[in-house]
C-alpha cells in the first residue's frame, strides 16, 4: 500500500498527504495541547477521577477545542483518504478519515441535542487523533532510518575536486566539470571525487562504504581509485576515468534505488491482505454498529464499538510491513558490496539448494604461483628458482611472472630471447640456461626422473622445466592457487546444507584436483563457456534451485540461465546485465552472506506480515465487543493505540535486520 516511503524520506510521500516528518511533529505538538481542555471538560473524565469542574457551556467549549484538533490534527488523514478514493484505492488513510469523521459529526450532534441522549465521544476523538499522529511520527522517522544508508552513499561524493593544470598549478572546481583525462589532487583526509588510475603517489584508502572490504586498500601508480572512497594517508594524483553518473558511487546508488522500488512477491501478498482488511474494517464496522443496535443499545454506544473497529483493523502496518525491510536489505546490502539488481530473484535466493562455482578467478586466484620445485641434479630448490627467475625476468608471461615471483633472488642475464611456443633462455654466469615446457624437453629427447615429475603432471598442475647447458636442473610445477576464503566459502555453504558444485574449463585433472582440495560435493571439467548454460539446465532438470556464481564475462550465459545469477569480482564494474546479484569484491564468502541475508529478510518480512495483521484476530473481536458482558471491551483510543503500536513494532523490527546478518 506505501512502497515508496523509504524512496520518498524526509519529503514524506502521497500516503501521507506529501507531510513532512517534522510537520507531523508538529501536529501532534499541538493536537496534544489542544487536547487538555477537551480531557478537562469531559464528563467521563471528571467521573474517572472524581472530580467535577463546573464551566458554563462546557461541553460547547470543549467541541470547538476538538474541532480544532479534527480539522488541524486531523487534515492529513482527511487529504489522504481524499486522495485514496480519486484512486478507487480505499485505505488506511480513509479508514482513520472515516473513524474520526464519524466520531466528529456524532458528537456534534450530541452536544447540540440532536441525539437525544447527551453522549459524546468528544475525549475519544481528539486522544485517537493525538496517537494517530504520533504513530505517523514514529514510523516516519523508522523509515527515514531504512533510506538513511542510501543517503550516506550518495553523501560520500564530494562537491568540489583539486584540479591540477597543465602547467602544475592547482584550483578548486566542481566535480562536475571535470572532463575524463583531467587530473586532480587528492588530499590526506580528503575522498576522492571521481573514478580513476592513481598517476602519482603512494596511500592507502578506506573503501568500507563502498565495497565492504574492512581494511586499508593501499594505492599507487597505475592503481585504480573510487568516488567516495577516503584517501587515509598521503597526497596523490588521480588521472579522471569516469565523472558523473558512470562512476561506481553513482551507479551503486541508482542500482540500491531502483531495487528497493522494484516489486516484491511478497508485497504483493501483503497488498492483497491490506485491501481485504480495508473491506473487512468497513463492513465490519458497519456490522457492528447494526449488531448493537439490534441489541437495543444506544447509538453512542454502537457507534463507538463501529470506530474501534475500523481503527484497529486499518492495514496501515501492512503497508510498511514489506517496503521497510526491502529498505533496509538493499541499503545493507550495498553498504557491504552486496548490489542487488533484482528484488524476485533475491528473495527467491532463500529456495536455493545448489550452488555452482565457476573454477578461475572465484574459487581459485586465476594467476599462477608455484607449487613445488623438484630438484633433477646435484642443485637446491633455490638454484632451481634463481636461474629460472634469472632468464625469465624481462618477461610479462603469467608463468614467468609467478617463477620470478617465486625466486629468491636474480642475477644478470646475457643474451636473453625467447624461445617461441616453448619458453625463454639465457646465458647465466657463463652458461646457457633454458626455461622450457614439457614438449620442447620431449622433442629434444631430454631425459629426467620421469616418475618423480608424473604425479604432479598428473594432479593437473603445469610445469616447467629449467636446463644448464642442456641438461635437467629441475621442475618447476605451478598451478592456480585456491582462494583462502574459497575453503571458508565451501565449508560454510556445506554445513548449511548447500550442495556445491564447481563448473570449469580446465581439464579433468585439474578439475579433480581443484573439487578434492575444496571438498566439493560435484564437479564439471573440460566445460567450455557456452557449454556452462547447459550445465545449469541439467541441474535444474533434476530438480534443484541453482545459483551461479561467476565472473560475469565467459559465465553470461550460465549466469542468465540459472535461477539466481551471481556476479562475483565484478569490482568498479558493476553494469553486469545478466547477473541478478553482483559481488564488488572477489571473494566467494560473500556468496554466504548473500544467502543469509536472503533468508533473514525473508524470515522479518513474515515476521512483520504476522505482527502487521496478526493482532487483528484478538483485537477485531474485543473492539467490536464480543466480551462487553465480561466487562472487557476496547474503546477507539485503545483501539488506535494498537494500531499505532502494530506500525512501530513492524518499523522497529525491519530496523533490527541490520543486526540478523
Amino acid at each position: 500500500m506505501h512502497p515508496d516511503h523509504a524512496a520518498h524520506g524526509e519529503r514524506g510521500d502521497n500516503a501521507h498527504g506529501n507531510h513532512t516528518t517534522g510537520d507531523f511533529k508538529k501536529r501532534f505538538w499541538v493536537a496534544l495541547a489542544a487536547s487538555v481542555p477537551v480531557l478537562a471538560l469531559s464528563p467521563s473524565i471528571q467521573s474517572f477521577f472524581g472530580i467535577t469542574l463546573a464551566i458554563p457551556h462546557s461541553p460547547e467549549i470543549a467541541f470547538f477545542v476538538a474541532t480544532f484538533v479534527y480539522i488541524y490534527g486531523g487534515a492529513p488523514f482527511l487529504r489522504g483518504s481524499l486522495r485514496e478514493l480519486k484512486k478507487g484505492q480505499p485505505g488506511m488513510m480513509t479508514l482513520v478519515a472515516v473513524a474520526v469523521t464519524a466520531a466528529f459529526v456524532y458528537s456534534g450532534a450530541s452536544v447540540f441535542g440532536l441525539t437525544g441522549n447527551g453522549k459524546e465521544l468528544l475525549w475519544e476523538l481528539v486522544t485517537l487523533i493525538d496517537i494517530m499522529l504520533l504513530g505517523h511520527w514514529i514510523e516516519m522517522k523508522s523509515v527515514l532510518g531504512a533510506s538513511r544508508a542510501l543517503e550516506e552513499l550518495a553523501g560520500l561524493l564530494p562537491k568540489m575536486a583539486h584540479k591540477r593544470e597543465g602547467d602544475g598549478s592547482v584550483s578548486d572546481v566542481f566535480i562536475a566539470l571535470l572532463t575524463i583525462g583531467n587530473e586532480v589532487v587528492v588530499k590526506p583526509g580528503e575522498r576522492i571525487p571521481v573514478d580513476g588510475v592513481v598517476v602519482e603517489g603512494m596511500t592507502s584508502v578506506d573503501e568500507s562504504m563502498l565495497t565492504g572490504e574492512s581494511g586499508l586498500v593501499l594505492k599507487q601508480n597505475g592503481s585504480r581509485v573510487i568516488a567516495g572512497a577516503l584517501n587515509a594517508e598521503s597526497a596523490i594524483v588521480v588521472q579522471v576515468t569516469k565523472t558523473g553518473k558512470d562512476t561506481y558511487l553513482s551507479r551503486i546508488v541508482t542500482l540500491v534505488r531502483e531495487a528497493q522500488g522494484s516489486k516484491s512477491r511478497t508485497q504483493d501478498v501483503a497488498n492483497k491482505a491490506a485491501l481485504w482488511l480495508t473491506i473487512v474494517a468497513l463492513g465490519g464496522g458497519t456490522l457492528t454498529l447494526f449488531a448493537w443496535l439490534l441489541f437495543s443499545q444506544p447509538f453512542g454506544f454502537a457507534i463507538e464499538r463501529a470506530i474501534a473497529v475500523i481503527v484497529i483493523a486499518c492495514p496501515h502496518a501492512l503497508g510498511l510491513a514489506i517496503p521497510l525491510v526491502v529498505a533496509f536489505s538493499t541499503a545493507l546490502s550495498a553498504q557491504r558490496g552486496l548490489l542487488i539488481r533484482d528484488r524476485t530473484a533475491f528473495e527467491a535466493a532463500r529456495n536455493v539448494d545448489t550452488i555452482v562455482f565457476d573454477k578461475t578467478g572465484t574459487l581459485t586466484k586465476g594467476t599462477f604461483v608455484v607449487s613445488e620445485v623438484i630438484p633433477l641434479d646435484a642443485v637446491s630448490s633455490d638454484d632451481v628458482l634463481i636461474n629460472a627467475g634469472s632468464i625469465d625476468a624481462g618477461s610479462s608471461h603469467p608463468i614467468a611472472k609467478a617463477i620470478v615471483e617465486a625466486a629468491p633472488e636474480t642475477r644478470p642475464v646475457l643474451h636473453a630471447s625467447v624461445m617461441p611456443g616453448r619458453g625463454f633462455q639465457g646465458t647465466l654466469d657463463g652458461a646457457l640456461v633454458q626455461v622450457v615446457s614439457e614438449a620442447y624437453v620431449r622433442e629434444r629427447g631430454v631425459s629426467y626422473d620421469e616418475g618423480r615429475v608424473r604425479e604432479a603432471l598428473a594432479l593437473g598442475k603445469t610445469a616447467v622445466f629449467v636446463l644448464r647447458e642442456g641438461k635437467p636442473m629441475g621442475v618447476i610445477t605451478l598451478d592456480d592457487a585456491i582462494r583462502d576464503e574459497a575453503r571458508e566459502a565451501v565449508n560454510t555453504l556445506k554445513e548449511k546444507g548447500y550442495r556445491v558444485v564447481m563448473i570449469t574449463g580446465d581439464n579433468e585433472s585439474v578439475g579433480k584436483r581443484v573439487a578434492g582440495e575444496l571438498h566439493l560435493d560435484e564437479y564439471f571439467a573440460g566445460v567450455l563457456p557456452h557449454k556452462k548454460a547447459e550445465i545449469i539446465v541439467r541441474l535444474q532438470e533434476e530438480g534443484r534451485t541453482v545459483a551461479m556464481v561467476g565472473d560475469g564475462v565467459n559465465d553470461a550465459p550460465a549466469l542468465a540461465q540459472a535461477d539466481i545469477g551471481i556476479a562475483i569480482g565484478a569490482g568498479t564494474d558493476v553494469a553486469i546485465e545478466t547477473a541478478s546479484i553482483i559481488l564488488v569484491r572477489n571473494n566467494p564468502l560473500d556468496v554466504v552472506h548473500v544467502m543469509e541475508l536472503s533468508r533473514q529478510t525473508y524470515r522479518k518480512m513474515i515476521q512483520n506480515l504476522w505482527w502487521a495483521a496478526g493482532y487483528n484476530i484478538i483485537a477485531l473481536p474485543l473492539a467490536a465487543g464480543v466480551l462487553y458482558g465480561s466487562g472487557i471491551v476496547l474503546s477507539p483510543a485503545i483501539g488506535a493505540v494498537l494500531m499505532s503500536l502494530s506500525t512501530v513494532i513492524v518499523a522497529f523490527n525491519a530496523s533490527l535486520l541490520r543486526n540478523a546478518v
